[in-house]
This record gives structure tokens, sequence and C-alpha cells, in this order.
């Protein structure tokens, strides 16, 4: 399926859709380096497909979670949505996370793997998205300020990793009017009935 890119121009060789479980170990390999040689995850070790897909269900009980689908087949890059935080006042909230392969960075698959994410979480009902990124990082910080991502505040030294304290920078975005009075975001299930659903995801 095709989606017209940042610049304008047809991208036939790239499909997102919706994550399914045999595309686990896929997803998990992505986040590997970013684990392993990296500080841009506080994770140590990195989990395996089995581990990745028991995080995958259990993001979509909440929001989706997108695969970004190449030429060949194969995963280039993933994006998904999270609660930000567990307390009812935080429900129209979310944290958003993309990965890119790394041979599919500067690609404009991070653009548009979020633009479907944020649509669809609009449909949702959510209002607010939030970013953390572990500092340095200027391609990261880039990607999400120019989707209109402000800073809002950086936890100075909040992890050790790779033998130095890391610094995490938030980031947030409207997803919208913020409504006076809003109703409780709609379920992933409930949202993927909507008729505006298939005309947003194109799966």
């Amino acid at each position: 399926m095709s989606r017209r890119s940042e610049t304008g121009e047809w991208a036939p060789e790239r499909h997102i859709r919706m994550v399914r479980a045999a595309d686990a170990a896929e997803i998990a390999a992505i986040y590997r380096p970013s684990v392993i040689d990296a500080a841009t995850s506080f994770e140590i070790d990195a989990p395996d497909g089995d581990e990745m897909g028991r995080r995958i269900e259990a993001v979509l009980v909440v929001a989706p979670w997108l695969v970004c689908v190449g030429q060949a087949g194969d995963i280039v890059g993933y994006a998904y949505a999270a609660r930000h935080r567990e307390r009812p006042a935080y429900q129209w909230s979310v944290d958003v996370t993309v990965y890119i392969r790394a041979d599919h960075h500067r690609r404009g698959v991070g653009r548009a793997l979020y633009g479907v994410l944020f649509d669809l979480l609009r449909l949702q009902g959510f209002c607010v998205a939030h970013a953390g990124i572990t500092l340095p990082n200027a391609g990261s910080v880039g990607l999400h300020e120019a989707l209109g991502f402000r800073p809002v505040g950086i936890y100075p030294a909040v992890g050790w990793k790779l033998g130095a304290w890391r610094d995490v920078g938030w980031w947030q975005l409207p997803l919208g009017e913020l409504p006076r009075a809003p109703a409780p975001p709609l379920s992933l299930r409930r949202a993927q009935a909507l008729d505006a659903w298939p005309a947003v995801l194109r799966d």
C-alpha cells in the first residue's frame, strides 16, 4: 500500500500496518542495538522475541502498535503508544516511542509511522503525547521537534548506563484542542470499529 511521504512523493515500497504476533522477533532485533550498544534505552538486557511479544500484547490493550514494512516484506521500523501514568487523571496522555532499523535512518520512516500513530490516537480520544529522549540525541530531538513536539523539562542524571550518568529530556505534543470536559478515550478495540479507522491505517 502506498502512502504519501513528507515531500509529497508516493512511496510504494513502504506499508504501515498494525503489529502482528509474528513480528515480535524482528521488532526485538531492531530494538536490540539501542539496549546493547547505546544509552537510547535504559534497559540493560535486550528482550528476546518472546518477551517482546508479551510487551506487544500489553500495549495493544490500550493503544496502537504499528510497524513499517519495506519492499522486501521485512520490518524497517515500529512505533507505539502507551499509558503515560496509571492514575485515572492521566488517562488522556500517552507516551510514544519510535525505533527505526539502522539501515533505514533518515528515510522518513519515523515521520510516516508517527503520522499514522497520531491520527489513530486522535480517533481514540487521546489528547497529549509525550516522548522521553536520552540526551544527547540530536536525531531524535530533531524528529520530534519537526513534528511539533516542544521541550517541557529534563531529568538530570536520572540513569547510569555505559559508564556515565544520563539525562532524559521530555517533549510534549498536543494532539488537538484540549476539550473542557473530555470523554474517556476509546479502547483500541472500540476505536478499530470506527468507520474512520481503516481510512487512517489503510491496512
